[in-house]
């Protein structure tokens, strides 16, 4: 009968403790977290640098450039990239520490048992222990914790997300630039050609009594510096195409099949508004997170400070022939309730909940800072966009200009009107231009990537075949 009263009793107590428990305080909600960090920052209706109505920022951009190519190889970067796969092992560890988290606020059971012998035969001592604990989470100490891995968890999987993205941006812009490489070559294997038939013409103009040896001296100077710009050219443009295979996961030889002209300028991209945009970003939404790991951290700290309590409950079963047992119940069970407080710790308590404040101002910084670097990165890249569009048609002028004073040139050095230099300088500035012309266009792509990335478009692409090597 006084058994059973005093299980009632613990059982009582355990209920009214568990009922008694201190809801959690949720972390700060976007929007105070917002006044809180960019107290000083004026978040604008629409982008300054982009003009008009804001639209939803398009999804699925790789296909945006309408190249088969490039969305394959997105596909296959994200299959077998090694930093992707470190960021992917990374979710599961947080994973795991949520499960880690979350077991300790259900009970703990363990069995122990033993079996022993005698000298001459028959049986010894034999006996089973059962053992079982539960801490009554009062405070929301153990909450607190399974809360904070949860959080990091989310923030973990956003890093990911935002790797993947950065992982894809990457891709293209090798992919631009692998292409870009090749088109250098064949305009500086176009001014070799161009430098090649001066210096035959200076060699002719010298045979038959019109030249001068210094004509062709610097005229086979001139080649044997196209010689020399084609040669650099060449190695860029293999250690671009070792890049690329290298964020796809393949051995770096140098043998990828890459277009021979850059994909189609997209139209243009919408934008969305800036309010929006510390909502999509992957890396805003983990610093975010981040925020309420040490929101959640401080809780944990501060219920450190309280007395923890505990179920305990146990059987054990014991039989020997060696030893008198006394006389009791066999099986035996207990139930108890234990009770510890933190009376001195040194102030070590008290020091963690304001080492885990600390740790919250400066996770709060941290999205501060990651929420400004987004929006100028939204803002560049809309500014670097308009640039480039414009100089792509000045340049684009250019390059015809330029053609068509060399081709005037030509006609006047055959003529003896103008001497070689003058040719010289014209093809050199023809060739300057289509070079930067071709620099344009391909930041004109790259910078589309950024935009992209900045605004936390979506890039995910359908399941396609690796690109060959050539």
């Amino acid at each position: 009968m006084r058994t059973r009263l005093t299980r009632r009793w613990i059982l009582a107590a355990a209920l009214a403790a568990a009922l008694a428990g201190c809801a959690l305080k949720p972390p700060p909600t976007t929007d105070e977290l917002r006044r809180d960090a960019l107290p000083h920052t004026n978040i604008p209706p629409v982008w300054k640098a982009q003009a008009g109505a804001a639209a939803p920022v398009a999804d699925r951009w790789p296909a945006t450039f309408d190249d088969p190519a490039l969305s394959a190889l997105v596909a296959e970067a994200l299959l077998y990239n090694a930093d992707l796969q470190a960021a992917a092992a990374r979710v599961e560890q947080a994973a795991g520490y949520v499960a880690v988290a979350s077991g300790s606020i259900y009970p703990s059971v363990g069995l122990a048992a033993t079996q022993s012998g005698k000298s001459g035969g028959g049986g010894g001592l034999n006996a089973v222990f059962l053992n079982a604990s539960l801490e009554l989470d009062v405070w929301g100490r153990l909450r607190y914790g399974e809360a904070a891995a949860e959080s990091q968890s989310a923030a973990v999987q956003a890093d990911y997300a935002y790797a993947r993205q950065s992982l894809a941006a990457m891709v293209a812009k090798s992919w631009f630039v692998a292409i870009e490489a090749g088109l250098q070559r064949a305009i500086v294997v176009d001014s070799l050609h161009g430098s090649e038939s001066l210096l035959k013409l200076a060699q002719d103009r010298l045979r038959v009594g019109n030249g001068n040896e210094q004509a062709v001296a610097e005229a086979r100077a001139n080649v044997g510096t196209y010689n020399d710009m084609l040669r650099q050219i060449e190695l860029a443009r293999e250690q671009a195409l070792r890049a690329l295979e290298l964020l796809l996961g393949r051995y770096p030889a140098a043998e990828i099949a890459v277009a021979q002209q850059l994909a189609p300028m997209p139209p243009a991209v919408s934008a969305g508004v800036p309010s929006e945009l510390l909502e999509r970003r992957p890396d805003v939404v983990a610093a975010e997170r981040r925020v309420a790991v040490a929101f959640q951290r401080i809780g944990e700290a501060k219920a450190a400070l309280l007395p923890r309590i505990s179920l305990t409950a146990g059987g054990s079963y014991i039989s020997s022939d060696v030893f008198a047992l006394q006389d009791r119940a066999n099986p035996a069970f207990s139930f108890g309730a234990n009770l510890l407080a933190p009376i001195y710790q040194g102030g070590a308590l008290r020091a963690q909940v304001d080492v885990r404040t600390a740790e919250q101002k400066e996770a709060v910084a941290n999205y501060a800072r990651t929420a400004q670097r987004s929006f100028a990165e939204v803002e560049n890249a809309l500014a670097a966009e308009n640039a480039l569009r414009d100089r792509d048609a000045i340049l684009g002028a250019n390059v015809i200009d330029y053609a068509r004073a060399l081709e005037l040139v030509q006609i006047q050095y055959r003529v003896g009107s103008v001497d070689l230099r003058a040719v010289e300088q014209s093809q050199l500035a023809l060739y300057t231009a289509r070079m930067s012309l071709l620099r344009v266009q391909t930041e004109r792509r790259a910078q589309r990537v950024n935009l992209y990335l900045a605004l936390g478009g979506g890039f995910d692409v359908p399941a396609m075949q690796p690109v060959a090597a050539k």
